[in-house]
This record gives structure tokens, C-alpha cells and sequence, in this order.
């Protein structure tokens, strides 16, 4: 194993993994914050709140720019979850392969 693939495989692989963890997180707290379920004045939710939309706003924005909201309903995480697994699943292996 190369040390290429061994960061795809050790790194960048888990990273796109959490990355879609986090965006699912940020998703059901939005969810929960607008139904009133849980509070934003709570300092634990909001620190954990605003920690997660730092992380998801860069890989959010472009898709919000280019997809618009319809309604009220926001698509661009659904995209960037898709883009993310297509990442994971179709173009690592890929390269995992053309690299070794």
C-alpha cells in the first residue's frame, strides 16, 4: 500500500464520513430547534449548534447559491450528501485504484 492510498483509505475516507454525520446532525437540530423541541438559549445546544454549522456552512454555501431554497425548504443538504457519498463510494476507489 502506498502512501497515497493509505491516506485515502485512513483519512480522507472517514473524514467524508463524518462529514455526512455532522451534516445530518446539523439537519435533525435545525429540525428541533424550529419545532421549539429543543432551545437555542441553552449554552450546551447552541455551542454544539453553531460548532456544527461552522463545520457544514463551507460545503452548504456554494450549493445554497446555486440551488435556492423552495418554500422554505432547503435542498442543498440533501445534495451535498449525495455529492459526498458519490465521492466516497465512486471516485476513492477510483483513484484508490489507479494509484496502486
Amino acid at each position: 500500500m502506498t502512501l497515497a492510498q493509505s491516506l485515502i483509505v485512513y483519512f480522507i475516507s472517514p473524514v467524508i464520513g463524518v462529514l455526512i454525520f455532522m451534516i445530518v446532525v446539523q439537519i435533525i437540530m435545525s429540525w428541533l430547534i424550529q419545532f421549539n423541541v429543543i432551545n437555542i438559549r441553552n449554552q450546551f445546544v447552541s455551542t454544539i449548534y453553531y460548532m456544527l454549522s461552522r463545520f457544514v456552512e463551507p460545503i452548504l454555501a456554494p450549493i445554497q447559491r446555486i440551488i435556492p431554497s423552495f418554500g422554505g425548504l432547503d435542498l442543498s443538504p440533501i445534495v451535498a450528501i449525495l455529492a459526498l457519498q458519490w465521492v466516497q463510494g465512486f471516485v476513492l476507489p477510483r483513484l484508490y485504484m489507479t494509484l496502486g
